[in-house]
């Protein structure tokens, strides 16, 4: 299982869930993205290449057809990975993201980071950054353990490498057409207060998608997973139990 985290930091958004799915008995990796942690960056930066990269790691891992679980941006990756590749997805789980963002997203999501990058350049922190940006996207039901690993999460991501990632999120052009042709099994998790993709963007898609299913998590944000990681957890299991893969 590989699980692609969204531009607002990196593996770490995943580290819980990782040791959640060991424990069921799931091989889990949590990769960086290009940019992130140690990951070497990509030019051109798009996600044409970045969906290569991630097929570059499953190469590597030589775990055959996987289960990728994308989160925000890493959803996009995902499902782009998903139409160029469809034989190496076994399942998709698509988290608070997925769907090219429409124009009050890029405004409210995008360019608001774009912006506050614009303090950091001027000497300010990615921490100072998070610490302003996380607590403006979560959930009245957040679990406060995990809005403080987002926060952290965000504070570790190199400046350079996350204006080029929100850069890039608005040339993200998947549409039913091509996604219509996705076979596999597909999970949808929403937010029900994420104001990037909220609920009614991820209903649209999965009437798109062949084989969706979707959960809603009321009271949660844009970082289900960690917002909610009993609610995440227990939904994400059910799933993989209904036809149980160890990738």
């Amino acid at each position: 299982m590989l699980m692609l985290h969204d531009a607002d930091g990196g593996h770490l958004t995943f580290a819980p869930l990782v040791e959640t799915l060991a424990t069921a008995g799931y091989r889990a990796v949590a990769w960086n993205m290009p940019g992130y942690g140690h990951s070497a960056p990509v030019e051109p930066y798009t996600f044409k290449a970045l969906s290569q990269s991630a097929v570059a790691l499953v190469d590597a891992l030589q775990s055959g057809p996987v289960t990728l679980v994308g989160h925000g941006m890493g959803a996009m990756v995902a499902l782009e990975l998903a139409v160029r590749h469809p034989a190496l997805v076994h399942r998709l789980v698509l988290v608070a993201g997925g769907p090219a963002l429409d124009d009050a997203a890029l405004q409210d999501w995008v360019a608001l980071r774009l912006n506050a990058l614009q303090a950091v350049d001027a000497g300010g922190s990615m921490e100072q950054l998070a610490q302003t940006l996380v607590p403006q996207f979560i959930g009245t039901g957040a679990l406060p353990e995990g809005v403080r690993l987002a926060g952290h999460a965000l504070a570790q991501v190199y400046p350079g490498a996350y204006r080029r990632a929100l850069q890039a999120l608005p040339t993200f052009d998947r549409g039913a057409a091509a996604l219509a042709g996705l076979a596999m099994p597909t999970l949808l998790v929403a937010g029900g207060q994420d104001r990037c993709t909220p609920p009614v963007a991820l209903e649209a898609l999965a009437q798109v998608l062949p084989d969706a299913a979707m959960v809603l998590l009321p009271h949660v944000g844009h970082w289900p997973q960690l917002e909610d990681p009993e609610g995440f957890d227990g939904a994400l299991l059910d799933f993989l139990a209904r036809r149980r893969t160890l990738h």
